[in-house]
């Protein structure tokens, strides 16, 4: 409002020059027009003749000093000041009035003047032409007159500029009014209520940013629903081994056998290790949901799949050579992904630890990546049933007791933090075939 108002202003005032200048240039032709009025040929020669009363009043005026001067057609001033300015040859003629005038602006006698300069056609007994009659005034009234329609414009202006305040002012504070009420509705909330935003009373305006909060507490209903729920299972997946595992020793420690003693440390320790192996996966379900936020983050990086391959290959080689399974690896093309390299690393991983655990002895699993962003794993296995493809990547969904049921769910984790797709198929051998594709 403060630049619209110097704006606004500075119009005014040029507006306010206008009108002054346009009202006192016609009273400063119409006393050109007077003398001109009074030009009279006298032995041949050009004369004017103005009254002392008028000469007093172009001396000086109510509204400031008046000048004047007359020039013959033979450029000679015969009445008048002597020492006018003359008007500029550039200086156009007027097209406001009909008349031969031009107006300009100069300073005489150190004070600034407004001048007309009036051609008037004569003639004479030695010859004819055009005279010239100059009138200047000082523009004392003329500024006056400006100032008054300046300030007059300015109050306006003021007055509007505070109504408008004033009406923006309460337009705002009726609009805001519903948002008063919905901060404090949110504000008076316990942190675990999620529930909807009522959208009953508020205006159109206010109901897309409800709905966007709405939209989002109710992801984060889902969420929290989700953790609950993997939380309570996994408290019911953990109770269960290690309560065996209690079982076990009390079991050994009531025996005085030292048979009996080892052999419930031997199903102690196997019960451990699956418990350990169950630890881990539910340790590496934090660790997605931590990556995942950071690959939305825009945290990932340009990450080489086929060194990272390798390198995992290499390291679970002694694991497939135990179960006396060939592990190999195919690279027809390598190829980068855009991603947070631990999930990488767990996703294959996780593969091929699947793909091994389902794979009798003596058979093969192969990792393959492919042009342009696919991985394979392929296993010699017993494979799934195409009604079971789906619920496998279900949380603690098992084929067999020996697993922990969170391998393939993991793995779907993973790529649904890459937005990559995962699809399970019948292998050349009739085992598991698990593709893998990357969004290029």
């Amino acid at each position: 409002m403060s630049v619209l108002l110097l704006i606004a202003s500075s119009v005014a005032y040029w507006n306010a020059r206008l009108a002054a200048d346009t009202a006192y240039d016609r009273s400063l032709l119409s006393s050109a027009r007077a003398i001109a009025e009074r030009l009279y040929s006298e032995e041949g020669d050009l004369a004017v003749e103005v009254p002392y009363v008028a000469r007093d009043n172009f001396a000086y005026d109510i509204t400031g000093r008046l000048y004047y001067q007359v020039i013959d057609f033979n450029g000679r001033a015969i009445s008048g000041y002597e020492d006018l300015p003359a008007a500029s040859p550039t200086i156009p003629m007027t097209q406001d009035y009909p008349a031969l005038a031009r107006f300009y602006d100069a300073v005489y006698r150190d004070a600034e003047v407004r001048v007309v300069s009036l051609l008037q056609p004569v003639s004479t007994n030695s010859g004819s032409g055009m005279a010239e009659i100059r009138v200047a005034e000082t523009r004392g009234a003329r500024d006056r007159m400006a100032a008054n329609l300046l300030r007059q414009s300015l109050i306006n202006l003021g007055v509007l500029t505070v109504s408008a305040l004033l009406l923006a002012w309460l337009a705002v504070s009726a609009a805001l009014r519903p948002l008063q009420r919905l901060r404090h509705e949110v504000a008076e909330r316990r942190s675990d209520d999620l529930r909807p935003i009522g959208t009953d009373g508020l205006q159109r305006e206010v109901r897309p940013l409800v709905y966007a909060i709405n939209h989002f507490t109710g992801r984060l209903r889902e969420n929290f629903e989700r953790q609950r729920d993997f939380i309570a299972e996994a408290s019911h997946e953990l109770r269960t081994p290690l309560a065996a595992l209690k079982a076990r020793i009390e079991l050994g420690l009531r025996s005085d056998r030292p048979e009996d003693w080892q052999q419930a440390l031997r199903e102690a320790d196997a019960s451990t290790d699956r418990t350990i192996g169950l630890a881990n996966r539910l340790l590496s379900m934090a660790r997605i949901e931590r990556g995942a936020r950071a690959v939305a983050e825009g945290s990932a990086e340009q990450v080489a799949l086929a060194p990272l391959a390798q390198e995992l290959a290499l390291a679970m080689v002694p694991l497939a050579h135990a179960r006396n399974i060939e592990l190999a690896l195919e690279v027809e093309q390598a190829f980068d992904v855009w991603g947070e390299p631990t999930l990488l690393q767990e996703l294959l991983g996780n593969l091929i630890d699947n793909a091994l655990q389902h794979t009798p002895n003596g058979g093969s699993v192969t990792l393959r990546l492919r042009a342009p962003s696919l991985i394979e794993v392929e296993d010699t296995g017993p494979g799934i049933p195409p009604e079971e493809r789906e619920r496998v990547f279900e949380r603690f969904y098992r084929q067999s007791p020996e697993g922990t049921g969170l391998g393939l769910t993991i793995v779907g984790e993973i790529c649904r933090a890459h937005r990559a797709d995962i699809s399970l198929h019948e292998g050349a051998e009739g085992g598991l075939l698990v593709r893998v594709s990357f969004v290029v």
